[in-house]
């Protein structure tokens, strides 16, 4: 079975009734955990930001505390899936400022992690191309918030 288009979804769902669409989102969340991590953001809390983005953050912390230290294997599989969490977290807030700051704060726990990221150059490099990514995302916030993210950003630089 071939997926339609957005458009075509579209269409045809501006002919169900409240009833019918209530009942599609249920069935949605039932088949996908995203699905249903969505739906909890849309209806939840997207109303305020700032709740969410501390909500992500307490979860980082909890990630990183549970990462095991024994081997630098075991380090970047953990700091890949926390990495691949907060991208999750981005795509359901859509929104650039929450973007950059949960990265920030990801790229701060990183530093101050221990043992040292500098010892592995993957960690490293990893750490790298996130500052780097921030960088570029940074010019297309508001000016306020570029002042204040930037500050953050030099810090984090070696």
């Amino acid at each position: 079975m071939k997926a339609s288009t957005v458009a075509q979804l579209k269409k045809e769902l501006q002919f169900k009734s409240q009833e019918e669409l209530m009942q599609l989102c249920l069935r949605l969340a039932r088949f996908k955990k995203e699905n249903k991590e969505l739906l909890t953001y849309l209806l939840f809390e997207s109303e305020s930001e700032e709740g969410y983005i501390e909500t992500v953050k307490e979860e980082v912390d909890e990630m990183f505390a549970d990462i095991n230290i024994n081997s630098y294997f075991y380090i970047k599989k953990s700091v890949r899936k926390i990495l691949r969490t907060i991208k999750k977290y981005i795509r359901y807030s859509g929104n650039k400022a929450t973007e950059v700051e949960l990265l920030l704060y990801f790229c701060e726990k990183l530093k101050s992690f221990q043992p040292s990221i500098n010892r592995n150059t993957t960690l490293k490099n990893l750490y790298n191309r996130q500052l780097e990514y921030i960088n570029k995302k940074i010019p297309l916030l508001h000016e306020d918030l570029q002042y204040d993210y930037g500050v953050i950003l030099r810090e984090l630089y070696f």
